[in-house]
């Protein structure tokens, strides 16, 4: 399973390589205030973010412009190259398996980049990021509404709905022991690009709470 995993994961890769420029100059500008804000309300002033997947780096931008400390990273080497220049610092060329920070973010920004990871290490790799987030951290993600998992334009996507994140995040939290990650906001909303609005998103944010804090999700 996870040699199929690791060819997806290559297919996918090797499509933003190869589209780069086209990718930044289609995302750069797509307006993702409302969003951004939603995530940020859980957030205190000169917060740590990782943007997981940071594609070419609007977030990032945003987020830096405002105040907050980012690390950054793509499992994409020539999105990292023209991110990095877009920002002005390194952009970090790793993938989602690789994050083995502890208890080191107060934020992780994953816009529309889990939706990329197979379905069958989705859990894994969620649990490694609730891992990477403090006590009380946040994490935010994004996945196209529905319930497939496909290939389409070179692109594997792993398609969610409610229901469908739930059940992943109860799979994540068996790989965890002292932790588990709270949904506080679960919200469908169209695309924010041009000519794309009929598309639908589901978003989740989560909170990461700890030992005898754990609890049942509010949602």
């Amino acid at each position: 399973m996870e040699i199929e995993s690791r060819e997806k994961e290559k297919r996918t890769l090797s499509y933003y390589d190869e589209n780069a420029s086209a990718f930044c100059e289609g995302t750069r500008n797509a307006d993702m205030s409302e969003t951004r804000g939603r995530f940020l309300q859980y957030l205190k002033p000169n917060a740590l973010i990782l943007d997981a997947g940071c594609g070419s780096g609007r977030d990032s931008k945003f987020f830096m412009e405002s105040g907050y400390r980012v690390v950054a990273l793509d499992g994409s080497k020539e999105m990292c190259r023209q991110a990095s220049a877009y920002l002005g610092q390194e952009v970090q060329c790793r993938r989602f398996e690789e994050i083995d920070e502890k208890e080191v973010y107060d934020g992780i920004w994953a816009c529309a980049s889990l939706l990329h990871v197979p379905y069958e290490i989705l859990p894994k790799v969620i649990a490694r990021l609730i891992a990477a987030l403090v006590d009380g951290g946040v994490l935010y993600a994004s996945f196209k509404y529905g319930e497939e998992e496909r290939e389409a334009g070179g692109r594997y996507f792993t398609d969610l709905r409610e229901d469908g994140w739930k059940k992943v995040l109860e799979e994540a939290e068996e790989e965890m022991k002292e932790s588990r990650l709270e949904t506080v906001e679960c919200f469908v909303t169209g695309d924010v690009r041009e000519g794309r609005g009929g598309e639908k998103w589901l978003n989740v944010v989560g909170r990461k709470v700890m030992g005898e804090n754990r609890g049942e999700d509010t949602n």
